[in-house]
């Protein structure tokens, strides 16, 4: 959704509270983005109208900004508006990162000139349009509406202490009422902390005729040193106030944050009362701690807190009303228009929502399933290179800080239990945390992994819990939720004639798929049967929806990722010289059997897998 009709639709209420936004840039390396990306989803269930990505002129990071659009809006379902800028952009890249932007289902582009490129002193070179580029913020603003229509909602800076540039105010509220001439909808205005200045300059914005949202640029001050170069850098006033209370404990960090809390708390409030803004955007600088203080003391944190948040993407459980619903659907929906059918997933992936949206992203709108899995799914799952260069999502040195370099079948046991225990917040196949819907079952799961039956993904069993169960709750309030009993694990090769017939005893409850590294499979899945469902809801008023299921198709996709993450992780031990490291990977994929059991019992009491896989220790 556009960024204007967000916050029309979240104000139309005069009794609404102030809504807020977080910006990001673009880290340097892998790994940040990686870090970034399990920070922004964090900061999701802080429930923001939108986020902003920074753009890099040129070369790799541009790229990457468009990458970063493109997961924040599919996968982590954040509504995002992308910067772009004129600075070393001719109109072929612009194209490129608006079209970009487009197909990830981008509605949002923040237009700004740029700031002059850097040469390799360090020092600002003087601002000159690139060949077929374009010289104002103005000229993108108007080739965006030219190109696109209406599609994006177009936003632009805004100076409110002057422009290095501009020596005259006038002249730069004329060049902002230039921008919104040419179709910009909102403002972004760079940081302050002179709120009087900041609001006297709200006061001339309207009398000079520019009714566009106003958003502020909220900075939040973390330490004194960055406080003052950052001031310094954008030549803004810094009030008496600001450096009597700071300037004394400049050399505590910690002080230095906690004053610098309360300042902007009263800055931000005083904002919201002007009737000048209803909107905070908060400068995260990439970090979380400092922007959720300030949104946490106005109040503006409901709902889902800092702490707290929904429990299917959160390590704590949160506190929600009975009222209140929680997310749609039990997976995180992508805001990519392209899935706006997709209402079903194969519970394979539940770890693991990067690379099935990679893999499913060339999938023609009508592949995605629509709710009974039919005649819609798609076996074309993508190829594995689609999901990035790495399918564990860390980089060598950080994969060995956070597994170690494991020598025995004790050693991953004990990995597996500290994830379970909430210890570690992801493995090499589970890219988020675990929630507390894994508590019903966790001491059977920690003695599943210390018998070298090592669990990969499960779900306790729900028979018509509340929708709004602040653990296995999904979808619109007053319906109902269920799910049956699933677990997915790796079993020692010589275990599984016994697991097989164990499992024949349960015909009726228990159904399993199995495979090895080279495609051995085996199953006594009904083969009629298309697709198992192991979620479902029933809501009024609508057809009942069952958005995680179990099927042959993926579950061979499937296959095929786990075994290649597993050979990924070799990889990292041979850049090591652990040999004994390869060998214990090596084990596992040779082993080592892929199982998953579904029991649909979902009624009974009784724990059916759970006591299977007790009599094979």
């Amino acid at each position: 959704m556009r960024i204007s009709q967000k916050l029309q639709r979240a104000h139309e209420d005069s009794n609404q509270d102030a809504t807020f936004s977080f910006e990001f840039f673009v880290p340097k390396t892998a790994q940040g983005v990686q870090n970034l990306y399990e920070r922004m989803d964090r900061m999701y269930q802080t429930q923001p109208e939108f986020i902003d990505i920074t753009w890099n002129a040129g070369g790799r990071l541009s790229m990457l900004s468009t990458d970063l659009v493109a997961t924040s809006q599919g996968v982590l379902g954040l509504e995002t508006c992308m910067h772009l800028t004129c600075t070393n952009m001719p109109v072929s890249q612009i194209d490129e990162a608006l079209q970009k932007a487009y197909d990830a289902g981008c509605q949002n582009i923040l237009a700004l000139r740029g700031d002059p490129p850097i040469n390799s002193l360090g020092e600002e070179e003087e601002w000159k349009p690139c060949e077929n580029g374009f010289r104002y913020a103005k000229d993108l603003v108007s080739y965006i509406r030219e190109k696109y229509g209406d599609h994006f909602d177009v936003g632009v800076a805004a100076y409110p202490e002057g422009h290095p540039e501009c020596e005259s105010e006038s002249d730069l509220l004329q060049h902002l009422k230039e921008k919104v001439d040419c179709g910009a909808d909102f403002m972004i205005t760079q940081m302050f902390y002179d709120v009087d200045k900041f609001l006297d300059w709200c006061a001339k914005v309207r009398a000079a005729g520019i009714s566009i949202p106003i958003i502020p640029g909220i900075m939040p001050i973390t330490s004194y040193p960055a406080f003052i170069r950052r001031t310094q850098w954008c030549q803004i006033n810094v009030p008496e106030k600001f450096i009597a209370k700071l300037e004394p404990v400049k050399d505590d960090d910690q002080l230095v944050r906690e004053l610098g809390t309360e300042l902007m708390v009263e800055l931000c409030s005083r904002l919201l009362e002007s009737g000048y803004v209803n909107h905070l955007h908060l400068y995260t600088m990439n970090l979380e701690k400092a922007s959720l203080m300030i949104l946490e003391r106005l109040g503006l944190l409901k709902g889902s807190s800092a702490s707290g948040g929904s429990a299917r993407s959160s390590t704590s459980s949160g506190s929600h009303s009975i009222e209140e619903p929680l997310e749609p659907l039990p997976w995180r929906k992508s805001l990519n228009p392209k899935r706006k059918n997709e209402l079903v997933r194969p519970i394979f992936w539940q770890k693991r929502p990067y690379s099935y949206v990679a893999r499913t992203s060339l999938w023609n709108e009508d592949e995605f399933p629509n709710g009974r899995f039919g005649d819609s799914s798609s076996p074309a799952y993508g190829d594995l290179d689609l999901c990035g260069h790495s399918l564990i999502r860390q980089s060598v040195k950080k994969s060995i800080e956070l597994w170690s370099t494991p020598s025995n079948l004790d050693d991953i046991s004990s990995l597996i239990i500290s994830y379970l225990e909430g210890k570690l917040k992801c493995l090499p196949w589970s890219d988020v945390p675990l929630n507390h819907e894994v508590d019903d079952i966790l001491l059977g799961l920690i003695d599943i992994n210390k018998h070298h039956i090592f669990t990969i993904n499960s779900q306790p069993k729900v028979n018509g819990k509340p929708s709004t169960d602040p653990v296995v709750g999904w979808g619109p309030t007053k319906g109902y939720v269920y799910q049956k009993q699933y677990l997915e694990f790796l079993l020692p090769r010589d275990k599984l004639p016994r697991f097989q017939e164990l499992c024949s005893k349960h015909d009726d409850h228990l159904t399993y798929f199995a495979i090895d590294a080279n495609d051995d499979l085996s199953t006594n899945h009904p083969e009629e049967t298309r697709a198992n469902a192991v979620t479902w809801g029933v809501f009024p008023g609508s057809e009942i929806l069952q958005p995680t299921i179990v099927e042959k198709v993926s579950f061979l996709a499937w296959k095929e990722e786990f075994y290649t993450i597993l050979k990924e992780w070799k990889l990292t031990f041979q850049e090591h010289k652990a040999a004994q490291s390869i060998s214990l990977v090596n084990e596992l994929i040779d082993n080592y059997v892929l199982v998953n059991v579904v029991d649909n019992d979902f009624i009974s009491p009784n724990n059916h897998i759970f006591d299977v896989l007790q009599q094979l220790y």
